[in-house]
């Protein structure tokens, strides 16, 4: 290693040192300053809540059981949505690319569908899969699913045609094509798709756990609204991000992991 690779690496550490510092008296100052207004009541603590209050809350619902219940289920219901409209939608896009007739024809259709406030059809959802998880789960596909595909069929649709037309000239067919070509290099568009699935699958299965669901983060959040128990709703979003951040850094361990690996 050269002398000017050494130093590029060491003011590199450095740098990333510096960051996570950063960072970390980010968040303390935010937090120690979220306490003191409440606890001068320059706001009401009532409205914002507090970071010691968050803390006693989470310690009650620990000690009464009701933290890992809830915890669970949201993880599950967010966790069974990521993975089924991830797959499915990679799926969907392999074949909207294999047949351009059927991406002519459908485009115009998921276009509408990605438009459409998923919501709304939280009613309909319920009369067909009834209350509790298998509706909540499908609310989670279905806000990540068309994003999926989109996002997906535009990787593979933007693969260098050069590249395409040489594995032709080699008598490759489609299904090489697919395999030595288009999925290796969409692998950076899989990642970025997945990173953006981590929050749409948390919206989908909050969502439908605000419409059909007697647990659950978003269930907490409704209930602690209900009954005007704000720091049950604070406590309860803090969990969240906690939770969500969790999952997106298990899917920045995978992309170092598969960069590494792949050389991407």
């Amino acid at each position: 290693m050269s002398e000017a690779q050494r130093k590029y690496l060491k003011k590199r550490k450095i740098r990333i040192v510096i960051t996570h510092l950063f960072r970390i008296c980010l968040l303390a100052a935010f937090i120690g300053g979220w306490e003191l207004i409440a606890r001068y009541n320059v706001v009401d603590p009532f409205i914002i809540s507090s970071p010691s209050r968050i803390v006693r809350i989470i310690g009650t619902l620990d000690r009464s059981g009701e933290l890992n219940k809830h915890v669970i289920a949201s993880l599950y219901e967010t966790i069974a949505g990521f993975l089924i409209a991830t797959a499915a939608g990679s799926v969907f896009a392999i074949i909207l690319w294999w047949s351009d007739l059927l991406r002519d024809v459908l485009e115009p259709y998921i276009i509408t569908l990605n438009s459409l406030p998923k919501i709304a059809l939280g009613p309909i959802i319920i009369v067909w899969m009834g209350i509790g998880k298998p509706a909540i789960i499908f609310m989670a596909v279905l806000i990540c699913i068309i994003i999926t595909i989109i996002s997906m069929l535009s990787g593979f649709c933007s693969v260098d045609k050069e590249k395409i037309m040489l594995l032709k000239s080699m008598h490759a067919n489609k299904f090489k094509i697919l395999t030595k070509l288009i999925l290796p290099a969409n692998i950076p568009t899989l990642i970025s798709v997945l990173k953006i699935n981590v929050g749409l699958s948390w919206v989908g299965s909050i969502i439908g756990e605000y419409l059909s669901s007697r647990e659950g983060l978003g269930y907490l959040i409704v209930y602690g609204s209900q009954i005007f128990q704000l720091d049950l709703v604070m406590a309860s979003t803090v969990i969240l991000c906690v939770l969500a951040g969790g999952m997106y850094a298990a899917v920045a361990i995978l992309e170092k992991i598969v960069r590494k690996k792949f050389g991407q």
